[in-house]
């Protein structure tokens, strides 16, 4: 058995968000006024070295959620907006699912 494509990619994405510093730098990426931050920004804002939170950014990027451009000894990024509503569309399709649920159900015997 094979699991369909979409659902691989959504379980990357939700394993990348499942660290509270990759949180916190989507946050900062949400928050920023014009949609990106510079490393030396997130850097600057999380109690964590540069080179920590660098790791954490590979990690939202090889997911796809957000995008970067290095100039020079320059690093900036942003989110890919697109990537986290889809994230966002399949848990709420789960909240949904779950409000749904009558309380006892479920019982495996």
């Amino acid at each position: 058995m094979s699991f369909h494509q979409d659902d691989v990619l959504l379980a990357a994405r939700i394993k990348a968000l499942g660290h509270p510093a990759r949180l916190a730098i989507v946050r900062a990426l949400l928050g920023a006024p014009d949609g990106a931050c510079r490393c030396r920004d997130i850097v600057r804002d999380l109690p964590l070295a540069q080179s920590t939170v660098s790791q954490h950014l590979k990690v939202l990027r090889e997911a796809g959620l957000i995008r970067g451009e290095i100039e020079g000894p320059r690093s900036c990024y942003w989110l890919d907006r697109q990537a986290l509503a889809a994230v966002g569309e399949a848990m709420g399709g789960f909240q949904r699912a779950a409000e749904e649920m009558h309380e006892g159900v479920g019982n495996c015997r």
